[in-house]
């Protein structure tokens, strides 16, 4: 959660985007409630449709006996709807920290493909045709971010830079 509000607050100072960071940084957070109950599943493990029904029934339980509850609770079903500046921004913020964080894992050796008995990520056909072209993990991971999200063009200018370049800290050194 650190991280994506970390990234958000980078790309509304780098690139002047017109929304409410307060309320971008909030959402961030409060869009995370439904998967301490359901867990991080992903569009491999379940379908868009029902994952949202089990996070909002989630969401609706934790929020149910807070006094600002139904507040909080609009600010999720905000971020999941999409349809304001804030929620939109909020989302590519969403999938692109997570692609990011697969280009740190690869750069760290963090994962084996060959390793990945059970993983339901791998029989997915585009994620197959991306990791026929001999890319690695990440810019698999990356360019497949890149089709499936609704990335603007500076979102998608840092995913680009992330799969031709290194983004991590090198081992002694300092950036």
């Amino acid at each position: 959660m650190w991280g994506v509000q970390m990234l958000a607050i980078a790309m509304k100072s780098e690139y002047q985007y017109d929304v409410d960071i307060m309320k971008v940084i909030f959402m961030l957070a409060v869009h995370e409630l439904g998967e301490t109950v359901i867990g991080d599943l992903t569009q491999f493990q379940i379908s868009k449709d029902e994952k949202e029904k089990l996070e909002h029934e989630a969401v609706n339980r934790i929020l149910g006996g807070l006094l600002d509850g139904s507040q909080i609770e609009q600010l999720f079903l905000e971020f999941d709807a999409h349809n304001t500046k804030e929620s939109m921004f909020a989302y590519q913020c969403d999938k692109l920290e997570c692609d990011l964080q697969s280009k740190l894992y690869d750069e760290e050796g963090c994962v084996d493909l060959n390793k990945q008995d059970g993983n339901d990520t791998l029989k997915n056909a585009r994620v197959q045709e991306l990791l026929k072209t001999g890319a690695s993990w990440s810019t698999m991971w990356l360019q497949f971010g890149q089709q499936v999200y609704p990335y603007d063009d500076n979102f998608r200018a840092v995913s680009d830079y992330a799969i031709n370049n290194d983004i991590g800290e090198s081992k002694g050194k300092h950036m």
